[in-house]
């Protein structure tokens, strides 16, 4: 509607002017406080404490929902025990490790150790994790990759990316009305091609955190690991002498490519870093603008 050029008009003007100023003012300030939820699923219950534990620590301290699911349950993961007790054993390494980094769940599905296969079954079960979640952020591992359960974790999300917002796919959990951004976490595999760090998030200020998560699956970098590479003879018995051990084995250098990414964002600052976690955006799913990236991971200055 036109008013007519009079200090009433003008006046009326200005009121509408500054209405919709503040309104706009107080949804963007709504979406800022929004708490995101992040969902990170891994093969086994140890993966998404090493690929995004100290990242999920810094969203978790600052008031963001974070879920970690494990698709298998682990029960083939030890060089002298098995089956449904070490499943059992690992459910609680994952539940206290969740625990140690202050997230709000985590999750151990019943499928068995290095038979995951994609499947339509427990592509569904990923697809209603993430509708259930409703997730902003849905993070898993590259498909290429040396573990056929790692490589088929990558899959079962990928083919999720899309099905997650298709009301007659899986009816009973009510479809995504905005599809989440999917990211890949960083490993060291090259071919057929290496991981871009899209985002490199500094973990310094809780490295110790995502340490003492690691320390909570006893089974894994104790005893399963250590035997795999060789090396079991190496692992302290004493507690505290162990966790100094698995602190040195888990802090490895920085490439020039995270370096890179941590300027991005960090500037000078980044030279000082020690310990980060890097992630790669997903061709599938929703798109971020470099605004989108800085309120997904709101920990740059």
């Amino acid at each position: 509607m036109d008013y007519p050029c009079t200090h009433a008009g003008r006046g009326r003007t200005l009121l509408m002017a500054l209405a919709v100023l503040a309104a706009g003012v107080t949804a963007a300030a709504s979406a800022a406080e929004t708490p995101l939820r992040v969902i990170v699923f891994g093969a086994h219950p140890d993966d998404c404490d090493e690929t995004t534990g100290g990242t999920a620590a810094l969203w978790a301290a600052n008031g963001h929902a974070v879920k970690f699911v494990s698709l298998t349950n682990g029960d083939a993961g030890h060089q002298s025990e098995g089956g449904g007790a070490l499943a059992k054993r690992r459910r609680a390494e994952a539940q206290e490790a969740g625990r140690r980094l202050g997230i709000a769940e985590y999750e151990v599905l019943d499928n068995h150790d290095g038979e995951l296969e994609p499947t339509l079954a427990v592509r569904q079960q990923v697809i209603r994790r993430i509708r259930q979640w409703n997730a902003d952020v849905v993070i898993a591992p590259r498909p290429n990759d040396y573990h056929p359960d790692h490589r088929y974790t990558s899959i079962l999300v990928q083919d999720s990316a899309y099905m997650v917002m298709v009301p007659n796919v899986c009816p009973d959990t009510p479809p995504l009305r905005r599809n989440p951004v999917f990211l890949y976490a960083q490993d060291r595999f090259q071919r057929p091609n290496p991981f871009r760090p899209d985002v490199a998030v500094a973990i310094d200020s809780v490295f110790e955190k995502k340490v003492r998560a690691l320390d909570a699956h006893l089974s894994q970098v104790y005893e399963w690991l250590p035997w795999v590479e060789g090396t079991l003879d190496s692992v302290p018995k004493e507690p505290a002498a162990r966790l100094a051990w698995l602190h040195d084995w888990r802090r490895g250098p920085l490439g020039d490519d995270v370096k890179a990414a941590l300027r991005k964002r960090y500037g000078a600052k980044a030279d000082a870093v020690k310990d980060a976690e890097a992630f790669e955006v997903c061709e599938y799913g929703r798109q971020p603008t470099e605004a989108d990236l800085r309120r997904l991971f709101p920990f740059f200055d």
